[in-house]
């Protein structure tokens, strides 16, 4: 593609508009009935039940794809605190409450919370129990051999740890005709071998896993606390951390963790303890953004920037906050001339050129109809088009009315505006990297984030390759069923470039080179990591340097995203380390 055209109509256009949308926020479908469940478990509580005093062998930080099996299987033989800032998951994101609530970002219920990078680029962070796997796209793949040898983690223990995870709530997929024509389209344009369907994360082509099962019910991380013994763990929704408590200790040269501080909903402070013993300690699973933010607050962090903020410093640890990088993402939507049924993700194209392929497609994607009261035909939550429809508008704007308008906006177009799928592309690493930084002391709100896409040439050069699949995956015989005749590669490629899906300047240009498509259109897939790694924050064993009784286990601690979707290899890593963490436990 050396240089994209202009728009052949205006019809594609608002094809675009309505449907690119979606992929301002990926879905919280339906969840499962066990997921359902959890809140008869006696061990889930709310924080505003906890005591103002309690003690435990363990302090888990954060309810999320990390925290959760991280903490289930401390709980074997252990007591277990597990601190969620968030609450259940919600069965479906269907009311216009819930939506109101995830867009204006005001109630704590909401189970994303909605953030723009300092790049302009609109993205969300799990606010609720099982973190990002209640509403990411559900796709489950394992990190590369390659990837793990360089972690340098035990890799039988790995393979039990993926074992256990996928034994849980690991599916295979139906594979509609769409994703098949996907499929069948990347083998066409050279992205082989047919890899049929596997975990592995091998170059070629392949189908892999899902946490949706055959019904259509999304499982996630929290599923992993019904294998925690009941009695061994206490989980407490709700509940937001504002502090790791440290002090001296006679005989011990840095600064130890004994516990923590979190308020309930209503702002009354509980105070946890850890109990006496060297092996006891506090966890922080709190994802990419929060564990840095939290051990930033709690003193651990750049000296000077903490200064800034009022914060008395425990350790000077100038790397808290830095090396966070973010996937960056393009997408083209495919207007389709027959109806495409409803699909996340479930095919992958693994290229030779470090770029990822992948494809959603939908029924309409949630068109609005009317039957004398405004509802929606098919709702996807945060992956619905009125979603993205308000993702540009600033907080405050996200009100009932604009959703209305919003609605009623779609209302006046052709419904077969709503018809088609996203293919996409993800690049590896990727080598860009930025910072997250405090914007205030109160716990509740989201840091600074800069993420840096394509600052390095190499990251750009990388989604060149991914577009131009795409382009040859779009003309393939394959996938022509799913495109109509008429609509050149260009124009698709034009009208998806001319819908805003970040807040990045525009560039109205009759023609696009791919280098500026992947500039203009970049979004994020929420594979973000990094801000604690390994090496830099902690040791190999996931420990915080320069204190002790202290470690981070999550996606911070990643340099590169592993896989070409992070969330199996990230719950992966909290049973290993569980596993790994009761075996040091045990040592004499």
């Amino acid at each position: 593609m050396a240089a994209l055209g202009r728009a052949s109509s205006s019809a594609p256009v608002l094809a675009a508009a309505a449907a690119a949308a979606v992929l301002l926020s990926l879905c919280l479908a339906a969840l499962s009935e066990e997921q359902e469940q959890l809140e008869n478990l006696r061990f889930v509580r709310h924080a505003q039940d906890a005591p103002l005093v309690s003690s435990y062998n363990y302090i888990v930080i954060g309810g999320g794809t990390a925290g959760c099996p991280l903490a289930a299987t401390l709980s074997e033989h252990s007591r277990v605190l597990l601190l969620e800032r968030g609450g259940l998951p919600y069965a479906n994101m269907s009311s216009e409450q819930h939506f109101t609530d995830a867009l204006a970002d005001t109630s704590p219920a909401s189970p994303a919370q909605r953030f723009i990078s300092e790049d302009g680029v609109v993205n969300a962070r799990a606010r609720v129990l099982g973190g990002g796997s209640c509403l990411n796209a559900g796709f489950y793949t394992r990190a590369s051999n390659e990837y793990v040898r360089a972690a340098g983690w035990d890799a039988r223990l790995v393979n039990s740890s993926y074992r256990w995870v996928e034994r849980s709530l690991v599916f295979r997929p139906d594979v509609p005709p769409w994703q098949a024509a996907l499929r069948d389209a990347l083998l066409e344009v050279g992205v082989t071998p047919d890899n049929g369907f596997t975990f592995d994360h091998v170059t070629g082509t392949k189908i892999g896993g899902t946490i949706f099962d055959n019904s259509g019910q999304r499982h996630t991380a929290a599923d992993f606390l019904r294998h925690a013994r009941p009695r061994g763990l206490t989980v407490l929704l709700y509940a937001t951390v504002s502090r790791i408590l440290f002090k001296s200790q006679d005989g011990v040269p840095y600064p130890v963790a004994y516990g923590v501080v979190f308020s309930d909903p209503l702002g009354v402070q509980h105070r946890v303890y850890l109990r006496d013993g060297d092996k006891n300690e506090v966890i922080v699973s709190a994802g990419t953004l929060g564990s840095p933010q939290l051990l930033m607050l709690s003193g651990v962090g750049p000296q000077a920037h903490l200064e800034a903020h009022g914060i008395e410093v425990i350790v000077d640890q100038p790397m808290v906050g830095q090396g966070v990088a973010d996937n960056p993402m393009n997408s083209v939507f495919i207007p389709s001339p027959v109806p495409v049924e409803l699909s996340l993700v479930q095919v992958v194209g693994i290229t030779r050129s470090g770029s990822f392929i992948e494809g959603v497609s939908g029924s309409e994607f949630g068109m609005p109809v009317s039957d004398g009261a405004l509802r929606w035909a098919r709702s996807f939550g945060m992956l619905s088009p009125q979603t993205g429809q308000l993702g540009t508008l600033p907080p405050k704007q996200r009100t009932p009315e604009a959703l209305q308008r919003a609605a009623e906006a779609m209302m006046r177009l052709d419904r077969r505006a709503f018809r088609g799928g996203f293919i996409l592309e993800k690049i590896l690493g990727p080598v860009s990297s930025g910072h997250v930084e405090l914007r205030t002391t109160d716990p509740r709100a989201n840091p600074s984030v800069t993420f840096n896409y394509f600052r390095e040439a190499e990251d750009l050069e990388r989604c060149v390759h991914g577009i131009e699949t795409i382009e040859r995956v779009i003309q393939s015989r394959a996938f022509s069923n799913f495109t109509y005749a008429n609509a050149s590669v260009e124009s698709i490629f034009t009208d998806s470039a001319n819908f805003p899906v970040n807040l990045l300047p525009r560039h109205v240009n009759d023609s696009r080179s791919p280098e500026q498509y992947c500039m203009d259109t970049v979004m994020t897939i929420w594979h973000y990591h990094g801000g604690c790694h390994v090496g830099a924050v902690v040791d190999d064993d996931y420990r915080v340097f320069g204190v002790q009784g202290l470690r981070v286990i999550d996606s911070s601690t990643f340099k590169y995203s592993p896989g070409t979707n992070p969330q199996a290899t990230v719950m992966m890593l909290g049973r290993y380390m569980g596993v790994k963490i009761q075996s040091e436990r045990w040592k004499k």
